[in-house]
């Protein structure tokens, strides 16, 4: 299969093009403001099928649809409770996925054989307006090979799906750089199933109570039933074995800088870039500055494949804001190999 490149900036018809890839049950690399996604119609069990063979994604592993407008939500879920409503009326179109209850017609392909399904309005516009002119609701996971650092531009999409899809749509670099807040509504109290673009205390601020699942602070057995993308299995990781640090900024170069070797990876913020410039070193953006670090660590550790290191340490970032999505992913990265610097 070859896999087409289509750009609306210079191709009126790309995204005419990708909608009727998605119509006839292929498999479109698409454009979101957190990661790039690996899109197919959502009611089109076949079509979802080639999402999982493309990725080489687990069954398990369910996947989010993603609406073109507030409005398909009660087309998608059954009983959407008024919390979940007051969180799409703050946070969408935006880097938010909410886990409801399905309807029938949502393949059990996407959900992994759950009664529930993740669902999210994209606030990029080539997103929303290709679901829009397909007609169809899209199923898409990060559009990487599984366990691979997650895609935030085109190029990353096509250097591990070129051959295994139809297309990639261009989009530019995504803004947010990690994949959506996922909140689950199953149970009595909302829980966090997986940090991103809109912080937990942002959640607070609209829900009040959230609950905070057991993946984001540890690896969960393969054996587990999960319901959203990201908790179990090892994800976004480089080649090279990854240690995360934690600690202040100022302990945390410190215990980096005792522990580098010849075929040892730096990935740091940036006030601290000069105490590693004799090795293999990628910046992520000021210590203070997380929205910087989120756009550019899934660049920094796909940088270290084209290199030899055998691992990398990588610092990590505070709790707080979108801090806290950086910081899992991070742990995600390593398979939570984490030294706590005191």
């Amino acid at each position: 299969m070859d896999t087409i490149l289509l750009n609306p900036v210079i191709d009126p018809s790309a995204i005419d093009r990708a909608a009727g890839l998605l119509r006839a049950g292929e498999v479109v690399g698409m454009p979101t403001e957190t990661v790039y996604g690996l899109g197919a119609n959502a009611l089109d069990p076949a079509a979802v099928a080639k999402i999982f063979d493309a990725k080489g994604r687990p069954q398990d592993n369910p996947l989010i649809v993603h609406i073109a407008d507030a409005e398909a939500l009660e087309r998608i879920c059954d009983d959407v409770p008024e919390p979940a409503k007051r969180l799409a009326a703050a946070f969408w179109p935006g880097p938010l996925t909410m886990v409801l209850p399905r309807v029938r017609e949502i393949p059990a392909s996407v959900t992994a054989g759950l009664p529930t399904v993740g669902v999210r309005l994209p606030a990029h516009p080539v997103a929303r307006e290709l679901i829009r002119r397909a007609g169809v609701p899209i199923a898409a996971p990060s559009a990487n090979l599984s366990g691979r650092p997650s895609t935030t531009t085109a190029a990353h999409v096509l250097a591990d799906m070129d051959g295994r899809i139809a297309a990639v749509l261009e989009g530019g670099p995504c803004e947010v750089g990690v994949e959506s807040t996922i909140v689950s509504f199953a149970g009595e109290t909302p829980r966090l199933l997986r940090p991103g673009g809109v912080s937990l205390e942002q959640l607070r601020e609209i829900l009040g109570k959230v609950d905070i699942d057991r993946a984001l602070r540890e690896q969960i057995g393969d054996d587990a039933r999960v319901s959203a993308p990201g908790m179990k299995y090892r994800h976004y990781a480089p080649k090279a074995n990854v240690t995360v640090v934690c600690g202040t900024p100022e302990d945390t170069a410190a215990y980096i800088s005792k522990h580098l070797t010849n075929e040892t990876g730096v990935l740091c913020f940036t006030e601290f870039a000069y105490l590693f410039e004799m090795h293999e070193m990628r910046t992520m953006g000021a210590a203070d500055d997380p929205l910087t670090q989120a756009r550019r660590i899934f660049d920094a550790l796909r940088a270290f494949d084209e290199t030899d290191v055998q691992e990398i340490y990588t610092q990590c970032p505070s709790d707080e804001g979108i801090g806290l999505a950086v910081a899992n992913r991070l742990k995600k990265a390593a398979g939570f190999k984490v030294v706590n610097v005191v």
